[in-house]
C-alpha cells in the first residue's frame, strides 16, 4: 500500500478525478529483468499489496470519482478456509461487514454527509445465500515486483513466484472526502488494511465450517429433492414466521412440525414433504397459510445459519403466480385459459393492458414455457375469475371465454409434470381438484384431504363437470424475440441508457420495465444484475442500429443459457460496466426464469412466429 500512499500523496489536493490512484502507473527500470532494453519502461497496475493482501482499485462509474469500490484479495488459507463454495464466500462476508461498521461509527457526523467525513458501503445481504460480485473466491497471481524506494519504481526479482492461489474476494466502496488526500490516505492506506487484519485476527473458522456443513445439507436436500415423488420439503423445528422489521425469524415462533402421520425423513432430516401434483393450503384468516407458502416460496434458495428456514427447500423452477393487471403481452397463445376475445385471436394474444384474468393467464404461460414445473399460487393475489366459477355460474353464463384454473389444474401435472400449490381461504372448488389438503389452525398444520373430499361430495356431488373445458392439444409457446427493438439505446441518436433506481424498476433504452410482480427476486442486487444482463445481450444481438440484416431473429434461450455458462466461467462481475451512473455496484445472480420474466414484460419488443 506504500505505493498507493505516494500516488495520494503526490496528487493535488483538490482533485476531482483522483486519476493518479486509478491508473496506478508504475516505473521498470531500464536494464532490470522485467526490462532488459536500455530505457525505463511504464505500465499501469491499480493491484496495492499489503502483505500477501492485495487491494484492486476500481472506477465505480464515471460520476464517483471519490467513490472508489475495493476489490480485496485474502489468501483463503490465512482463514483457514479449504471449501470455495458460495456458501462459505457469503459467510465471510457477513463476518466482515461488522469490520466496516465499525469504521463508520468511527466516522459518523450527524450534521455532515458522507463525503464530507468518509463513508464504507458494502453489500446488504438478506437472509438468503446468493451467487454475488462482492463476495466470491478466486485464483490469484502473486506479487511478482518489489518497490525499489519510495514512490512507484519497481524490480522484479529473479526466480519464481510461485503459484495462483485462492483467494476469497470482497467488494466494498469507499467514500473519500473531498479536497482532503490526507483522510484519503487514512481511509485507503491506514483503516481499510487494519480492518482487513482485524477481519482475518477475529474470523470465526468454527462458524465457516459450520457454514459449510448447513451448505452441505442443503446441497443434499435439494439433490434428494430433485429424485422424489416431491416438490418441496419443510424440516420439522423450522420458523416460518418472519419478523417484519429485520426480515429473519420471529420470535417466540410457533416451530414447524408436520402434520400427523406425514412426517418423512430426507438426508436424516424429519419434516414434511409436499407431494408432487396439486396441493391445496388453507386455513381461517391469520392461520399460518400464506406463511407456509411464502416459505415453499424462499425456498427456491438456500438460506444461513439463524434464518429458522435453513432445512426448507423447494424445486429451484418454482414461480410465485399473481394477477398483474396492465402489463404488456406479447404475441402469446393463452388459448388454454382464454377460448375468444371479441375482435382478437388467443393463440396470438398482444395487449399493452391486460387484464387480471389475462396477465394471470400469460404468467402461468411464460413461467411454464421457461421451465417452471412448480406454481405457487395465493387466491389473495390472483383473478377471481380467472381461478374459479363455480356451478351456479356455469349455469347462469353460457357465454364465458375464460377457462377457469381448476379446470386445468389437474392437466398441468398430468400433461407437463407441473406442480401446483395454492393456498385458498374462500372457494370450495379447489377441493375436489386437490390432490392434497392441508389446513392451518394457529401455525398448526393438519392433513384435511378426506374430510374436504367428503364435505365437498356432500355439497356438490361426486362428479365434476368436465365436459365444457376439452383437454389442451399442445401447451408450446411458438414466438421467436425480434431483434428489432431490443436495444439499450433510444430511438433517437444517443448514448445507451440504464438505470437500476431502487423503486423496483428497470430502464434500459426506450424501456421501464417494472418488476415488482417478480415476486422471487430476492433483492435489488439481483434486480441491478439483471439490468447489466439485459444489456449485454441486447448489444450482442438486438438494437435497430446493430442488428445483422440477416438475423433479424433472437434464439433468447439458447443466448440465455450462453450468457450463464460464461458467468459461471469468469464471474458475476463480467456483465458490470461502469458507464451506467444510475446503477449501484453490487450484483447477485439472478435465476434464468427471473431474468426471462424481465424480458417478456418488455413493451417495445417484438415477436414473430416459428411455425
Amino acid at each position: 500500500m506504500n505505493r498507493l500512499k505516494s500516488y495520494l500523496w503526490a496528487m493535488d489536493n483538490n482533485t476531482k478525478d483522483w486519476k493518479e490512484m486509478y491508473e496506478g502507473r508504475i516505473m521498470i527500470p531500464a536494464g532490470t529483468p522485467g526490462n532488459p532494453t536500455e530505457l525505463p519502461d511504464f505500465e499501469n497496475d491499480t493491484t496495492y499489496w499489503s502483505g500477501d493482501v492485495s487491494y484492486t482499485i476500481e472506477l465505480t462509474n464515471r460520476q464517483a470519482y471519490d467513490r472508489p469500490t475495493v476489490l480485496c484479495m485474502i489468501p483463503a488459507e490465512m482463514l483457514g478456509i479449504e471449501a470455495y463454495d458460495t456458501a462459505v464466500a457469503d459467510d465471510c462476508y457477513r463476518q466482515w461487514i461488522p469490520h466496516l461498521q465499525e469504521k463508520n461509527e468511527e466516522l459518523f457526523n450527524r450534521h455532515k454527509p458522507p463525503e464530507e467525513t468518509g463513508w464504507f458501503y458494502y453489500a446488504e445481504p438478506g437472509g438468503e445465500v446468493l451467487e454475488r460480485n462482492s463476495a466470491y473466491f478466486a485464483m490469484r497471481p502473486r506479487k511478482d515486483y518489489q518497490l525499489q524506494g519510495v514512490g512507484s519504481k519497481i524490480h522484479f526479482p529473479e526466480g519464481e513466484v510461485g503459484e495462483p492461489q485462492m483467494c476469497l474476494g470482497m467488494r466494498f466502496q469507499v467514500q473519500l472526502k473531498k479536497k482532503d488526500k490526507k483522510k484519503a490516505i487514512k481511509l485507503l492506506v491506514g483503516d481499510v488494511p487494519a480492518a482487513v487484519q482485524a477481519f482475518i485476527r477475529c474470523f470465526d473458522r468454527k462458524r465457516s465450517k459450520n457454514v459449510r456443513a448447513l451448505s452441505e445439507k442443503q446441497k443434499n436436500l435439494r439433490e434428494w429433492l430433485s429424485n422424489s415423488d416431491y416438490c418441496a420439503f419443510l424440516a420439522n423445528g423450522s420458523i416460518l414466521p418472519r419478523n417484519e422489521k429485520t426480515g429473519m425469524a420471529m420470535e417466540n415462533a410457533v416451530p414447524f412440525r408436520a402434520p400427523e402421520g406425514e412426517e418423512i425423513e430426507a438426508c436424516g432430516i424429519k419434516g414434511f414433504g409436499v407431494k408432487k401434483g396439486v396441493t391445496v393450503i388453507t386455513g381461517g384468516g391469520y392461520s399460518g397459510k400464506s406463511t407456509v407458502l411464502d416459505t415453499i416460496s424462499a425456498g427456491i434458495y438456500d438460506h444461513i445459519l439463524g434464518d429458522g428456514r435453513e432445512l426448507c427447500v423447494t424445486d429451484a423452477s418454482a414461480v410465485s403466480i399473481s394477477a398483474e393487471d396492465g402489463r404488456c403481452v406479447k404475441m402469446l397463445d393463452i388459448s388454454p385459459f382464454i377460448s375468444w376475445i371479441p375482435g382478437g385471436d388467443t393463440t396470438d394474444f398482444k395487449t399493452d393492458h391486460a387484464s387480471g384474468s389475462t396477465s394471470q393467464a400469460a404468467n402461468i404461460l411464460e413461467s411454464i414455457d421457461s421451465g417452471s414445473r412448480l406454481l405457487l399460487i395465493d387466491e389473495d393475489r390472483s383473478a377471481t375469475n380467472f381461478m374459479i366459477r363455480d356451478d351456479l355460474m356455469k349455469e347462469l353464463i353460457k357465454r364465458e371465454p375464460i377457462t377457469p384454473f381448476t379446470e386445468r389444474v389437474n392437466e398441468l401435472y398430468e400433461t407437463l409434470g407441473v406442480s401446483t400449490i395454492l393456498v385458498i381461504g374462500g372457494s370450495g372448488e379447489y377441493l375436489s381438484v386437490a390432490d392434497n389438503v392441508y389446513m392451518m389452525d394457529e401455525y398448526v398444520m393438519y392433513n384435511v384431504t378426506d374430510r374436504a373430499k367428503e364435505i365437498y361430495a356432500s355439497h356438490t356431488g361426486e362428479n365434476r363437470s368436465e365436459a365444457l373445458y376439452p383437454k389442451v392439444s399442445g401447451w408450446s409457446q411458438k414466438r421467436i424475440l425480434m431483434t428489432e427493438g431490443f436495444t439499450p439505446y433510444p430511438k433517437v441518436f444517443g448514448p445507451e441508457k440504464l438505470q437500476v433506481p431502487d423503486v423496483d424498476y428497470i430502464i434500459i433504452g426506450e424501456e421501464k420495465i417494472d418488476t415488482k410482480p417478480i415476486h422471487d427476486l430476492a433483492c435489488h442486487d439481483q434486480r441491478t444484475a439483471i439490468g447489466f444482463m439485459l444489456r449485454i445481450l441486447e448489444n450482442r444481438h438486438g438494437g435497430d442500429l446493430f442488428a445483422a440484416p440477416d438475423k433479424p431473429t433472437i434464439d433468447l434461450a439458447e443466448e440465455v443459457d450462453k450468457l450463464y455458462a460464461e458467468i459461471e466461467q469468469e464471474g458475476l462481475d463480467k456483465v458490470y460496466s461502469g458507464f451506467f451512473p444510475g446503477c449501484d455496484r453490487f450484483l447477485a445472480l439472478p435465476r434464468r426464469i427471473d431474468l426471462l420474466a424481465v424480458i417478456y414484460r418488455m413493451r417495445r419488443v417484438k415477436y414473430t412466429k416459428n411455425e
